[in-house]
């Protein structure tokens, strides 16, 4: 949390994913004063939130940072909480930190880094003893930038088992850039993999008041004094922030008692219920018109023996999911009387209709399946390079929709890279087992080193 202020300010136009509106940040400094602890605490008397308790189906929990100390401020009694239950407890920060005390003249940013990784290991033992922690090492001030490795830092971590996975993750309204930046991250992580998504305010406390608070999202941890008394220790342990450096101009406390009165009740988390924005793939698309080099040797091999693995000559009604710039659909509409090609990039459908325009009967639309999956049954499902874009919850209802949209001598294309996309937590053998577990009949199997083929029919 320790920032010496709030970089941008009053004036800097910023998008919430969430709600689409554009809103400005708010311009603060930790030692200007800020909202009493006191008018919070009425604020949230006057309310009833629902109580937050640990789900029964998980028994994980990753909790993101910024700084050392977010976790703690903002989470400690969850993760007291989940490691008395018995959860694994996983905690993560995006920087060390280095720049809470920019004009120390005791310690500079590198010893100060180190100082405050010990202090969060310290901190964290003290919360849950059995917890691993790690540190992105990002530049303090400047995650913004790194959003991406963040996600995939996260991704990494959670894995394919985001079913028993909690995340949590400071409030994408914080006010501060770093803050705001894991906040999105963890987000789309979250959305990546299935994790379930909490969200902590930090800043919030200091600068806001009871209108800038989601109440329609926000949930209480009740903490007892057993477990108010382990996290003002832990907070403690942040030395670097709840003490002087020393006595000389630049190494001043930066959480007073004012701030730290904030942290000293119970938890208040927000749940977010609306859809993440992740515009990955739009952005690749975006950035280069051929973003996957259609025409070169490899991806028109790929394609050629992607067609002649197909058992049929002709098909009827064909469905292509992930049709990206149209270079598939362009060959398969040669073999169909109708093609409905997916996609959810905008710029991607864009250039699949310019590349399918003198094709009457391609028809490409803007989807994200699983929810936008097509009515109808179709003779063949092409699902090729877009399985490892899904998260496993995703994946599995895809597999679903697809085995039911089949003609009853109807096929299946599967053809996936069989490398580890980074920041998706599936690869392309994980996409083909999950749909192979399903008992389908294999027609055709091709195995390279840079890719996986399968044709299946329909499962009896």
């Amino acid at each position: 949390m320790a920032r010496r202020a709030r970089p941008g300010g009053a004036g800097t136009g910023r998008r919430d994913r969430r709600r689409g509106a554009v809103v400005t940040p708010p311009d603060f400094h930790h030692a200007r004063p800020g909202t009493p602890a006191d008018a919070w605490t009425t604020a949230l008397a006057a309310r009833e939130l629902p109580a937050l308790s640990l789900p029964t189906a998980r028994d994980r929990l990753v909790v993101a940072g910024a700084h050392p100390d977010d976790e703690t401020l903002g989470a400690g009694g969850l993760i007291r909480t989940a490691a008395a239950a018995g959860w694994r407890v996983e905690v993560v920060t995006a920087t060390a930190g280095e720049g809470s005390h920019p004009h120390s003249p005791t310690h500079p940013p590198q010893r100060l880094a180190a100082a405050r990784r010990a202090e969060l290991r310290a901190a964290i033992s003290v919360l849950a003893p059995e917890a691993t922690v790690r540190c992105l090492d990002l530049p303090d001030g400047g995650v913004a930038a790194h959003e991406s490795d963040v996600v995939a830092a996260l991704v990494r971590i959670i894995g394919t088992d985001g079913d028993d996975v909690l995340l949590c993750a400071p409030w994408r309204g914080d006010g501060h850039p770093d803050h705001e930046a894991v906040a999105r991250a963890a987000a789309i992580a979250a959305s990546r993999t299935g994790a379930q998504l909490l969200e902590y305010p930090v800043w919030l406390w200091h600068w806001g008041g009871a209108d800038d608070l989601p109440w329609d999202e926000a949930v209480r941890l009740p903490l007892d004094a057993a477990t108010l008394g382990v996290k003002r220790d832990a907070i403690a342990a942040h030395a670097s922030q709840v003490r002087p450096l020393s006595d000389r101009t630049g190494d001043e406390v930066l959480l007073d008692g004012d701030l730290l009165a904030h942290f000293d009740r119970d938890e208040v988390f927000v749940a977010p219920t609306g859809p993440t924005e992740d515009d990955a793939l739009d952005l690749v698309h975006r950035d280069r018109r051929d973003p996957w080099q259609v025409d070169s040797f490899y991806e028109r091999r790929k394609r050629a023996l992607t067609l002649a693995s197909l058992p049929r000559e002709h098909y009827g009604r064909v469905l292509e999911v992930g049709c990206s710039v149209g270079a598939l659909a362009v060959d398969l509409a040669g073999r169909c009387d109708t093609l409905l090609a997916l996609d959810s990039s905008e710029t991607a459908v864009d250039l699949a209709r310019t590349r399918t325009a003198d094709l009457d009967h391609v028809d490409v639309r803007g989807a994200r399946v699983p929810g936008d999956w097509p009515e109808g049954r179709f003779d063949l499902v092409s699902i090729s390079e877009v399985g490892y874009f899904l998260s496993p919850r995703e994946l599995d209802e895809v597999i679903a929709r697809a085995r039911a949209a089949l003609t009853d001598d109807g096929h299946l294309l599967l053809c996936h890279w069989r490398h580890q996309p980074v920041g998706w937590p599936l690869a392309g053998p994980a996409v083909h087992a999950a749909f192979l577990a399903t008992g389908a009949p294999v027609l055709v199997e091709h195995h390279e080193p840079d890719f996986l083929l399968h044709v299946l029919g329909r499962p009896a």
